[in-house]
């Protein structure tokens, strides 16, 4: 049997959620079925990169030196022009793409290749409440565009949906809701002790700890972590406080650290790849983000049996079922961040009764089901086309 030769494009390849769940579709995708290969932009950074990662997966994997993050007209024709070339030379019959730059350029290179099914998964809308009117309305019409051309857009939370639509993007019928899968046997069981892992970190091993999984950048709003942390701090001075993760605001957050006094409390990690281990040496988890898809790290953190404390916004009011498995708080006010938190830290049965609802939920997050769902997509859409226009 002829594999089906699908293609799936994203921005860049660092270490985050849409680029995980893009590695772990093409990875996982039936190879018998599919032959599948990515396309992505030179561009990683501070945040680390999935780049080997993804050549360690056996994936194929092109760089398109020309696909870049940055709004750049000269460059993003050129990437349009030579995607296009790209995808009419493989002759694939699914393009997928992921990601706000690549979801545009490669939904329009793939309809003028003449490719016969075009998806798009949406990790999170690039247009937002924060940017500025006209910008956001620019983007808002692009993707208003890009829609008419696309056969299906996946959602992670149904909350995108929602968003999508009051935005004037697509039609009801054009969406479907996959969760961002995750491979969850990892983080099921540590492979260190946990009094291991806060040993090398420099925390007593019977110290409460909140965490947090993050990458420091705007979007995810790690000085309001920060802020929270010293609240807490001023009331708990037991508590310590861990960071993972990096990005551009790495060097204000040490800032703001020193000048609260806590160095010796907020331990940034920085990058990590052995983000179970550390979760696992975790009490409660935090995230305050200001938008959202659906960030990974809350099933990952449901996985390991943390309770969470979250920011309200999109795809985080998905995983946290506000009382159940943790508290839902409003972004961008780290003061109720710190009152949930004081709450999970002062009543152990409360917490372990929220991480335990967690796990148990948890399930609906994983990898397999995520790429199960997506290959019956893919049946659904290639059933609908005629003899002729299937390669």
């Amino acid at each position: 049997m002829t594999r089906i030769p699908v293609l799936h494009i994203i921005t860049r390849l660092i270490v985050g959620g849409a680029q995980e769940n893009t590695m772990l579709t093409a990875a996982l995708l039936d190879p018998d079925r599919y032959a599948v290969d990515i396309v992505s932009g030179p561009q990683t950074g501070s945040e680390g990169s999935l780049i080997e990662e993804v050549r360690a997966h056996g994936i194929p994997l092109t760089i398109e030196p020309a696909l870049v993050r940055e709004v750049n007209p000269l460059k993003d024709l050129q990437a349009l022009f030579r995607l296009t070339g790209f995808i009419r030379r493989g002759r694939y019959t699914i393009v997928h793409t992921h990601s706000s730059k690549a979801g545009i350029l490669g939904r329009w290179a793939a309809r003028l290749a003449g490719t016969p099914v075009i998806v798009h998964t949406v990790h999170g809308w690039g247009h937002h409440e924060r940017q500025h009117p006209l910008v956001r309305r620019f983007y808002i019409l692009l993707e208003r565009a890009t829609a008419r051309i696309t056969d299906k857009l996946i959602v992670v939370s149904p909350r995108n949906t929602e968003k999508g639509l009051a935005d004037g993007i697509g039609t009801p019928e054009k969406y479907i809701t996959i969760r961002s899968g995750i491979e969850l046997d990892r983080f099921l069981k540590p492979t260190r002790p946990r009094e291991a892992v806060r040993e090398e970190l420099g925390i007593p091993p019977d110290v409460p700890v909140v965490g947090t999984v993050t990458r420091l950048s705007p979007q995810k709003a790690p000085l309001d972590f920060v802020d929270a942390a010293a609240h807490v701090a001023a009331r708990r001075p037991d508590v310590h406080f861990v960071i993972v993760g990096d990005g551009p605001l790495r060097a204000e957050m040490e800032a703001a650290i020193a000048v609260r006094s806590l160095t010796d409390r907020v331990h940034l990690t920085g990058l990590r790849r052995d983000v179970p281990d550390l979760m696992h040496s975790f009490d409660v988890f935090a995230l305050t983000s200001l938008w959202e898809g659906l960030p990974r790290v809350l099933p990952q953190a449901m996985t390991t049996g943390l309770p969470i404390v979250a920011t309200a916004v999109d795809g985080n009011a998905e995983a946290v079922t506000d009382g159940v498995n943790g508290f839902l708080t409003p972004p961008g006010v780290p003061q109720a961040l710190a009152a949930a938190l004081l709450r999970l830290l002062e009543d152990s049965v409360l917490a372990r009764r929220m991480g335990e609802a967690g796990r148990r939920k948890a399930g609906e997050f994983s990898a397999h089901r995520m790429v199960s769902d997506i290959a019956a997509l893919y049946d659904t859409l290639l059933a609908k086309l005629t003899p002729a226009s299937n390669h």
